[in-house]
């Protein structure tokens, strides 16, 4: 290797370490902010913590990698411009193409790790974070409760309720307990207009204290007959305050390593998304097929058909409802206004179904293009920032700073902005993964080729010339009239 690439890649590569790691930790520090609820005052061990930022700086970590390379690379280049140790090369015969040319293949290499990781380090990282998100989530069942659906988290218990409030968010509003304890299924149901939860750091127990609500309990036996059970008494009373002590001795650090959640689209792998996108795509249409064909049998459809002329009654008027009295008419309309209002309830049914297996089905397939198109990110971003750090001939941390961050951001909303519309199925998953590298991908030849040609991005004097000049000729053209 010559010491003119030595030097090259020695100057990309110290602000480059020094930028990844910076922006690694700011990207790590965001997730644990928005994380820091969750295993906050739980007593979780270190070991937990630290596993949870491992994880954490994983799957950050090809997000911030762009993001190094864009910003090092306007300032390595812009650095070399401002001290004019570009003009001495050039001098020397040595063109700015062959000058980067140890740059691209480090940033072609940098792309390669990039795609490795988002293939293979990426799934396996979410895949333990989210899992010891939520078995950390879950070392205080109080918190893990959320309002407006059944919880299933604490054991023997299905509690519902309205709002949750209070300093501590431990105060319930409109409760609705099913006591599965028994075993008898949900026999057993009380509510209460209010409820608190009080537990203690180190205690196996819960306690759920209800006030202002209503008991109920029917009471089966198992082995007596289906009839006799019917007749079973049942108690019922009302009470101004219930104590509930549950216990969560099973929710302790032993589990925190378990894996439930494996089948998300992001924790699987290019060959995995491969293998699994044809069954999903199979079992959408599959769906659609079904729900298509029970349409067709509710309305009758296949019923319509044309009638051979030679069968035609010249008896029957064309306004079907003219052949019939009125006590008719109002019975077929009745009768098709009921068959209409029935389809239509089961369009509205299945509207929500076709939207969230259509939705799912969308993430899998934009995560799968997606994959390969932010891998080239740090390939596309630095034909972007080595340009531009020549044009702008400004090294260190000020002027460089502001166009990484505007040239990311930009990078960021767009593909963000993609993946949202093919999400929702306004555009295709290829084309939503792919919008970012081709919203970007002129500005990079635009630069690329300003740099290579020694000029900026605005050929300021140029056009001020050219406004002269017009005005100029303008009114020496009126002189000469005159």
């Amino acid at each position: 290797m010559k010491l003119l690439d030595k030097y090259i890649l020695k100057s990309f590569l110290i602000p480059f370490l020094a930028t990844f790691f910076i922006i690694l930790f700011v990207l790590v520090m965001q997730a644990v902010w928005q994380a820091f609820d969750d295993f906050a005052g739980k007593g979780i061990s270190m070991v937990f913590i630290l596993k949870f930022l491992w994880y954490t700086m994983l799957f950050v970590a090809p997000q911030a990698l762009p993001i190094g390379v864009l910003l090092s690379s306007i300032m390595t280049l812009g650095s070399l411009s401002e001290n004019y140790e570009f003009a001495a090369a050039k001098s020397a015969g040595v063109s700015l193409q062959r000058m980067i040319r140890p740059l691209v293949f480090l940033a072609i290499f940098l792309s390669s790790i990039n795609f490795l990781f988002l293939n293979y380090v990426y799934p396996y990282a979410i895949l333990k974070q989210l899992n010891l998100r939520m078995n950390i989530k879950k070392k205080q069942p109080a918190l893990a409760l959320v309002p407006g659906s059944f919880n299933t988290e604490i054991p023997d218990y299905q509690i519902k309720f309205d709002e949750k409030y209070g300093e501590e968010d431990n105060l319930l509003k409109n409760v609705m307990i099913y006591d599965l304890s028994s075993k008898k299924g949900n026999n057993k149901i009380i509510t209460a207009k209010n409820g608190e939860l009080v537990s203690e750091e180190g205690s196996r127990y819960m306690t759920l204290i209800l006030k202002n609500g209503h008991f109920f309990e029917h009471h089966i036996n198992n082995q007596t007959s289906y009839q006799k059970r019917k007749k079973m008494p049942a108690s019922y009373a009302d009470f101004d305050e219930y104590t509930i002590n549950i216990d969560i001795s099973s929710f302790s650090d032993d589990g925190l390593d378990d894996v439930k959640y494996k089948s998300n689209y992001n924790m699987l792998s290019l060959a995995q998304l491969k293998d699994t996108l044809p069954t999903l795509k199979n079992n959408y249409d599959e769906f659609v097929k079904t729900r298509a064909k029970n349409l067709l049998l509710n309305v009758n459809a296949e019923d319509l058909h044309s009638v051979a002329d030679s069968l035609k009654n010249d008896k029957i008027s064309a306004p079907i409802l003219d052949n019939f009295d009125d006590t008719d008419k109002r019975n077929i309309l009745n009768a098709a206004v009921a068959k209409v209002d029935r389809t239509l309830n089961n369009i509205q049914s299945n509207k929500d179904s076709f939207k969230h297996k259509r939705k799912v089905l969308n993430l899998y397939d934009i995560e799968f293009y997606n994959r390969v198109a932010f891998s080239l990110s740090c390939l596309l971003l630095f034909f972007i920032g080595a340009p531009l750090g020549s044009i702008i001939r400004k090294g260190g941390m000020g002027l460089p700073m502001i166009f990484a961050i505007a040239i990311y951001v930009t990078y960021f909303f767009s593909n963000t902005f993609g993946r949202n519309l093919a999400e929702e199925s306004s555009l295709t998953a290829i084309t939503g993964a792919w919008l970012a590298m081709a919203i970007m991908s002129p500005l990079a030849i635009f630069l690329t080729i300003r740099a290579a040609q020694d000029k900026g991005m605005v050929n300021l004097n140029g056009i001020l010339s050219n406004i002269k000049n017009f005005f100029k000729n303008t009114f020496s053209k009126k002189e000469k009239t005159l």
